[in-house]
């Protein structure tokens, strides 16, 4: 997606002056199945929601959330969650899958056969309105994972409008990659297409009242599609748009936040001994100017691919996970937890089959919900242009970094030890009093020596 856009940005005057001829002959953008309103802008038209701003997000798999896979299960859940700190559910994919070459017994979430039915394993439309109803009587808010570039091999369409589809040389149905064997690639040159999935994201919103949409490999989707979704869903009630992917002009007019992937695999790398944590820092000067400034990045130290597909958090991050963690829910964007990770889940989920999450005593509740109360009540850890200014503090090593965010009279500082190794620092707290979140102690001022254990981290909020 993003070479092709490249090849769009070069076309010579000559092509360009073509194009505007052949679309006076044929007509506007949106006859050829084009949203007219493009990309015409390089900074952020979005609006966010405005309780988006101090929000954080927590994933749910509902197929394995609990032993009974169903939303009932996980209703009865919420309170706990509120309790943790908890904003934004984000549900993956809820609707019936595909049984034509499905893989495993129960199938991919995202081989979707429906998309306005609701999976018989997780219950009804009215079970699912109910947890709806009750995470905004939490006052919570809920998104559905929405897939839009391919659909399951049995779904309707590919009998009532087969034209939907993108074809091999042969005229047949065919994945979007090979691997995906369980689905087939949607055309978005196809207007009548577009029309039903503006539909069908209505659909959610209007019936169950929902609070907008994660978006499944929202690259391989033409950006102005998007565009049209997050105009027409706005007018129903304002929602709250994530992309999976990392492309700024989805910031422009569609989405208000997307994948920090690369800030992912970097955190993989230094924990693996492969990459020196300074390049995170490299990381957020990119960043600065890459992005709109209103534009929230997600972090996160596992989700339900890497879960699944690359090992759990320990399996790639060992006794840095927790570092980590502090890391990614006090950079500049928005915290994601995983389901299972305040037990912690030390196992990899199945993902086509049910392999319900073994909870225990949640041991590590209390440390997401120290980090995700920290980010509500102090503006410095706010969402894009929300939240402080970030300032990378000189350490004297290598292995630790060490910055702060500043948003007026809130501040956070936070240091951490990236490596196996003990390590001491200078470190100046200047005048102000700061408060260790973790382990409560008060009073810092002034300079200091700070000594760290392995993969040690502290974070300081000033009083």
């Amino acid at each position: 997606m993003l070479n092709a856009l490249n090849k769009i940005r070069s076309h010579s005057l000559f092509t360009v002056l073509l194009m505007a001829f052949f679309i006076s002959v044929t007509g506007a953008p949106e006859m050829m199945g084009q949203d007219s309103d493009a990309n015409q802008v390089d900074t952020s038209l979005v609006e966010h929601p405005e309780w988006s701003k101090d929000a954080n997000i927590y994933e749910v798999n509902i197929r394995q959330y609990s032993e009974e896979g169903t939303f009932k299960a996980f209703e009865k859940d919420l309170p706990r969650l509120k309790e943790m700190g908890v904003e934004i559910v984000w549900l993956m994919p809820i609707h019936p899958i595909g049984d034509k070459n499905r893989k495993g017994r129960r199938g991919s979430y995202y081989s979707v056969k429906d998309y306005k039915g609701v999976n018989p394993h997780f219950g009804t439309l009215e079970d699912f309105k109910s947890l709806v109803q009750r995470v905004h009587e939490l006052d919570m808010k809920i998104i559905l994972d929405w897939v839009a570039n391919h659909t399951a091999w049995d779904h309707p369409w590919t009998e009532q409008h087969p034209e939907w589809y993108t074809k091999d040389e042969e005229g047949n149905f065919k994945p979007p990659v090979e691997d995906w064997s369980d689905v087939i690639e949607l055309d978005f040159d196809q207007q009548g297409l577009r029309d039903a999935m503006v539909d069908a994201m209505e659909y959610w919103v209007r019936e169950a009242n929902i609070d907008g949409y994660r978006c499944d490999v929202a690259m391989e989707v033409p950006t102005d599609f998007w565009n049209r979704v997050r105009r027409e869903l706005d007018e129903i009630k304002p929602v709250f748009m994530l992309a999976e992917a990392e492309v700024p002009e989805h910031h422009y007019k569609a989405f208000d936040m997307s994948y920090g992937w690369e800030f992912h695999h970097i955190m993989n790398e230094i924990a693996a001994g492969n990459r020196e944590p300074v390049a995170i820092l490299q990381y957020m000067k990119r960043e600065e100017n890459k992005f709109p400034e209103n534009a929230y990045r997600m972090y996160f130290t596992s989700n339900h691919d890497e879960n699944s597909w690359n090992g759990t958090v320990f399996e790639r991050m060992g006794d840095g996970a927790r570092a980590f963690a502090v890391l990614s829910a006090t950079m500049d964007g928005m915290p994601l937890i995983y389901n299972g990770q305040e037990e912690p889940m030390r196992k990899r989920l199945e993902f086509f089959e049910r392999d319900p999450i073994e909870w225990g005593d949640y041991a590590w509740q209390d440390f997401y919900s120290k980090m995700l109360h920290l980010k509500k009540r102090n503006k410095a850890l706010w969402n894009g242009q929300h939240g402080g200014d970030f300032k990378s503090i000189e350490t004297g090593s290598e292995k630790v970094i060490a910055y702060k965010r500043t948003r007026g009279v809130d501040q956070v500082l936070v240091v951490l030890n990236l490596s196996e190794q003990k390590q001491q620092i200078p470190l100046d707290f200047g005048n102000y009093k700061y408060n260790e979140i973790f382990t409560s102690k008060a009073g810092r001022t002034g300079k200091q020596e700070l000594k760290l254990q392995p993969w040690g981290y502290r974070v300081y909020e000033n009083e």
